[in-house]
């Protein structure tokens, strides 16, 4: 049987966390692909402190560092996914998220889960494309 490959080309940054078997992002074509992010220190390997604004800023910090290893900036960014494991933390969530990028923003989605690795409340993934 012939052996299948796929081929891709995959980027890691310093200073952003992977607690599990994956790429911090994924090229394909003109898109990339980046892997949802926690709010882990990654000087610490420990969720940081604080409250959901916090945990916004620390998603958005890691997002960012997967974004410059793939040399693109958030105004490369086209759409948003956040993930919430209480919807009460939306408005909280959404004042930090304002501050990340510039007009005209991102599309995004936000959902509700049920819970997140290492017991995060936000946990947030991009796709950003290549001028």
């Amino acid at each position: 049987m012939e052996e299948f490959k796929i081929a891709r080309k995959a980027y890691n940054a310093e200073g952003a966390a992977a607690i599990g078997p994956y790429s911090h992002a994924v090229e394909s074509g003109e898109l990339i692909y980046l892997s949802g992010q926690t709010p882990i220190d990654s000087a610490t390997g420990e969720l940081v402190k604080g409250d959901i604004g916090e945990q916004t800023r620390q998603c958005f910090l890691n997002l960012f560092k997967v974004l410059e290893a793939a040399d693109l900036t958030p105004d490369d960014v086209i759409k948003v996914n956040v993930y919430l494991t209480d919807m009460k933390n939306f408005k909280a969530m959404n004042e930090v998220y304002g501050t990340q990028f510039s007009q005209p923003f991102p599309a995004r989605t936000t959902v509700a889960v049920a819970a997140l690795p290492l017991d995060a409340e936000v946990e947030i993934e991009l796709v950003a494309k290549k001028s």
